[in-house]
């Protein structure tokens, strides 16, 4: 998987295939086929190694949304490390012992939330959205700009651009959207 990994981390993706990996093992594509059935078992390994560098997950140390938010920031560094990863979420897919595991570490911190396990599965599926999101945005390193684009027929626009500038949050958005997110999904619904 290792050399699967360094391929994708340095050419992406698209690069991974049997005869790549092969080629960086030297040896034969037909021998990795005694192990693998496919190029999806591949990217499948793949992904299930790269969840291992969530470890070690940490520990409900009392605030259930601190310690969701440090899963949620390693997300985000995992995925910021390998890129190529974001492009695996969008796929069908095994899920590894690892992802399990992570899984498993992110119930365990919301064990004390009186949420059902849909809430709860679906507050794990938006946080790991976000991060993915938070991680492309950074790897892309583009910064959104209005700079150089005539807003003037757009009044609401222009009055929000000619506000005068304000301190920024405490915080930043990836924390405000992600406290934001699980503490809304997490809630009790209103009958």
């Amino acid at each position: 998987m290792a050399a699967a990994i360094a391929i994708a981390d340095a050419d992406g993706l698209a690069a991974v295939s049997m005869r790549a990996v092969a080629t960086r093992l030297e040896t034969g594509a037909a021998s990795l086929y005694r192990y693998l059935s496919s190029r999806d078992d591949l990217l499948d390994l793949m992904a299930d190694r790269v969840a291992a560098e969530l470890r070690p997950y940490p520990e409900p140390d009392g605030d259930w949304l601190d310690a969701m938010l440090r899963m949620a920031r390693a997300q985000r560094a995992v995925h910021e490390r390998h890129p190529w990863l974001s492009e695996l979420s969008q796929r069908a897919s095994a899920i590894g012992p690892e992802a399990l595991a992570f899984f498993d570490a992110c119930l365990r911190i919301m064990a004390p939330v009186p949420a059902t396990p849909v809430a709860k599965f679906e507050a794990i599926g938006v946080m790991n959205g976000i991060s993915i999101l938070f991680a492309r945005k950074r790897t892309a390193g583009e910064a959104f700009t209005f700079a150089g684009l005539d807003v003037t027929p757009y009044p609401h626009l222009v009055a929000a651009l000619t506000q005068p500038p304000t301190a920024p949050p405490a915080t930043d958005l990836f924390e405000r959207a992600q406290r934001s997110l699980l503490c809304g999904l997490l809630a009790p619904d209103p009958a």
